[in-house]
C-alpha cells in the first residue's frame, strides 16, 4: 500500500491576550471548514502539519497558541520561522483593553493563566510577554468592542471567504466616540458631512436605510470624499497587495457610527466589489444608541 503523498496545508494560528476572544474565533474557523487544535504544544506543531500534509481530508488547519503553553513564547518564533519557508502560514494576534479583559475574567470568574493574585498585574505581564509574538502577526484584532457574535462574523467574513494566495480587503464603519479600530491599516473620518442624527425623521433610523443613505449621498461634501477616496484605494490596493499583505482593513468613522459612516463604507464596498476584489464589511457600533 502506498503511502498518501502530501499536499499543502494552509494554516492560520489564532494567539493573543487572554480573554481576548481565541476560543470563539477558534470555534468560527471549525464552523468554516477548518481542522482545528487548542493549546497544542509548539514542539509538536511541524509534526502536526506534516501529519495533516498526508492527510487528504485536511487542507486547512487552524491552531490556537497562547501563554497556557509555557514553552509557547521561546520556541513559537522559531517554529514560525521554520514554516515561513516552505508552507502557507498566517498569525492571527487578538487583543482587548484592559478594562474589556477585566470585566471579561470577573465575568467568568476564571483565574489569569499566569496565575497572579492581581489581575491587572497579571494582564500586564502577559501583554509585555506576548509582545514579540504580537510583531510577527499577519493581523491583530482588538476585540474591545465585538460581541462574541460580531467575532464570529467578522472571521467568517475576513478569513473564511478568501483563498489562502488572495487578499481580502476589510471595511469596519465605527463610532469615534467608542473608539477607533485599533487593527484599522488606513483610517477616513466623515464627521465633516451634514449629521443626519439632527434631522428629526432620520435620527432613528441606521446608515443601512434607504432614507439615510439617499441623505448622505445627495451632500455635495459626501460626493466629492467618494470621488477622491476611491481613485485612492484603486491606486493603493494593487501596491498592498504587490507587497504580500493579505488583509487591508479601512475604518470609516463619523461620531456614533449609526449614520454616516455605514452609508460611506457600502459606497465603497460597491466600489471595491466593481473592481473584482474582495471585501468584507463590519458596522461595528450600528446597534449603538447615539
Amino acid at each position: 500500500m502506498k503511502a498518501p503523498k502530501d499536499h499543502e496545508v494552509f494554516t492560520i494560528f489564532l494567539t493573543g491576550l487572554s480573554g481576548s476572544g481565541i476560543s470563539i474565533a477558534l470555534n468560527a474557523f471549525e464552523d468554516g471548514g477548518y481542522f482545528c487544535v487548542d493549546n497544542l504544544p509548539t514542539t509538536l506543531i511541524e509534526s502536526f502539519i506534516d501529519l495533516c500534509k498526508k492527510t487528504p481530508s485536511i487542507s486547512k488547519v487552524a491552531i490556537g497558541v497562547d501563554i497556557r503553553e509555557r514553552k509557547f513564547l521561546t520556541r513559537f518564533a522559531d517554529t514560525v520561522a521554520a514554516l515561513r519557508k516552505s508552507r502557507k502560514e498566517e498569525i492571527i494576534f487578538l487583543e482587548a483593553s484592559e478594562d474589556v479583559l477585566v470585566r471579561r475574567f470577573k465575568e467568568t470568574r476564571r483565574p489569569h493563566p499566569l496565575g497572579y493574585k492581581d489581575l491587572k498585574k497579571a494582564l500586564r505581564k502577559e501583554a509585555q510577554m506576548l509582545q514579540p509574538i504580537r510583531q510577527l502577526a499577519d493581523r491583530i484584532i482588538d476585540t474591545s468592542n465585538l460581541s462574541p457574535h460580531q467575532l464570529r462574523k467578522l472571521i467568517a467574513k475576513s478569513f473564511l471567504t478568501r483563498e489562502p494566495d488572495g487578499m481580502t480587503i476589510g471595511l469596519i464603519s465605527f463610532g469615534y466616540k467608542y473608539g477607533i479600530p485599533l487593527e484599522a491599516d488606513l483610517l477616513f473620518d466623515v464627521r465633516f458631512l451634514p449629521n443626519p442624527f439632527f434631522i428629526k425623521e432620520l435620527k432613528d433610523l441606521p446608515g443601512t436605510s434607504a432614507k439615510v443613505r439617499k441623505f448622505v449621498l445627495a451632500q455635495p461634501p459626501t460626493k466629492e470624499f467618494l470621488g477622491k477616496i476611491n481613485p485612492l484605494l484603486e491606486y493603493l490596493v494593487p501596491l498592498y497587495r504587490q507587497e504580500g499583505k493579505s488583509y487591508l482593513t479601512i475604518g470609516v468613522g463619523c461620531t456614533g457610527g449609526r449614520h454616516r459612516s455605514p452609508v460611506l463604507v457600502e459606497e465603497i464596498r460597491k466600489n471595491l466589489v466593481k473592481n473584482n476584489l474582495k471585501v468584507s464589511t463590519v458596522h461595528r457600533d450600528l446597534q449603538n444608541a447615539t
